[in-house]
């Protein structure tokens, strides 16, 4: 039997589930918290994200803001702690006000907000990638980004479904640039 939702994303764009064995398709690359929480309960043993293939040897402290109802950030904040990352999870209703406090382009929002070595990591990024970006020490940019919650990124995962998704670099004034995509993972 097919379920067919219409539900608002974080960035307020409509999307369009369909629960069954076709298919899950949106009109952009993010999916809400109701979508992913229809996967939460599935144990992910393996996953893709899981290899570093990155060397990283500095502060793996990080500090992620997350949604107390929100079951993907635990995925990511999973992810993250099998890449060597001690992770303090703060819940808080309040994300509007961490993401304004560290000039997040609201473009680029996602449902977590993520502090590590003064930058700023938002979204489902791969802990590799924040360990590439960290060892470049950039002082152009003041972190990363996955915009929205594209399905099959860290904590995202889902079956065999893997939806395109850029990793990008931001600066205080809103400049953006691709740091990583990933397409073929």
């Amino acid at each position: 039997m097919l379920q067919i939702k219409l539900i608002q994303s974080l960035t307020g764009i409509a999307l369009i589930t369909i629960i069954g064995s076709i298919a899950i398709s949106s009109n952009n690359s993010s999916y809400a918290h109701e979508t992913h929480q229809n996967h939460e309960n599935k144990a992910i043993t393996a996953s893709v994200w899981d290899k570093s293939t990155v060397n990283y040897n500095g502060s793996k402290k990080i500090t992620v803001y997350n949604s107390p109802s929100c079951g993907c950030c635990k995925q990511w904040m999973a992810h993250m702690k099998k890449h060597g990352f001690e992770v303090t999870d703060i819940k808080t209703d309040d994300m509007e006000t961490i993401k304004r406090k560290n000039n997040l382009p609201s473009e680029l929002e996602s449902c977590h907000t993520a502090i590590i070595d003064g930058y700023v990591m938002e979204g489902h990024i791969p802990a590799d990638d924040i360990k590439r970006f960290l060892t470049q020490k950039s002082t152009n940019f003041k972190g990363l980004a996955v915009a929205g919650m594209p399905i099959g990124s860290p904590g995202m995962e889902s079956d065999k479904i893997k939806q395109p998704f850029d990793v990008v670099a931001f600066n205080n004034n809103s400049k953006v640039t691709v740091f990583k995509i990933h397409k073929n993972y």
